[in-house]
């Protein structure tokens, strides 16, 4: 996996509310954009309670989003998306509560639609969970995965780059598209170890 992440604090704050997991095992790689409700430091640490319980477990991700909306019904919530990416097989299981965009940008389109967007479900994890359901998908060598918080325009899927270093791209989506009245992140990752 090739990832970058680029993000941003809501301008007068010294912390972010936007948090992001990238962790492998030998399962494979779980990947998640994570955005505390508000900004500042509450939203800060409930987005950190998130990451904690994301880079801890290796549970299913509808396990891992219901132990998350336990942990954090004392906090203000969050708002995420998260994938489970199976490299031995070719698979992506992902699913979103909240507004945490997710789209997934194929290499090679022959076999179907080049760019495939996340199910979001409304609520707010910690405080209105709805109903789970994730979806799996397969992914090829080279597809890459993008998830960017509310803190950046929904334009950003217009010029998606397929190719290219995902940290460049990163950082190229936030200058262009954040929009400067809440926390910021850009989290791309490309699937570069995908053997089917």
């Amino acid at each position: 996996m090739e990832y970058g992440v680029a993000k941003i604090a809501l301008p007068g704050h010294g912390q972010s509310g936007d948090h992001h997991v990238v962790r492998c095992n030998r399962n494979g790689v779980l990947i998640a954009a994570i955005d505390g409700i508000g900004h500042g430091e509450e939203a800060a640490e409930a987005a950190t309670v998130a990451a904690s319980i994301l880079n801890a477990s290796v549970e299913p991700i509808i396990s891992l989003v219901e132990q998350c909306h336990e942990r954090l019904r004392p906090t203000r919530g969050v708002v995420l998306s998260v994938a489970s990416i199976d490299p031995a097989h070719g698979m992506m299981t992902w699913i979103g509560v909240g507004n945490v965009q997710g789209v997934l940008m194929r290499a090679d389109a022959k076999n179907g639609n080049q760019k495939e967007t996340l199910l979001l479900r409304a609520g707010v994890v910690g405080s209105r969970l709805p109903p789970l359901q994730a979806t799996v998908i397969p992914v090829a060598k080279d597809d890459t995965l993008f998830f960017v918080t509310d803190g950046v325009s929904s334009d950003f899927v217009e010029n998606l780059p397929v190719l290219g270093n995902p940290q460049r791209a990163a950082d190229r989506i936030l200058e262009r598209y954040q929009m400067g009245n809440d926390d910021a992140l850009v989290l791309i990752a490309r699937m570069v170890g995908i053997r089917t």
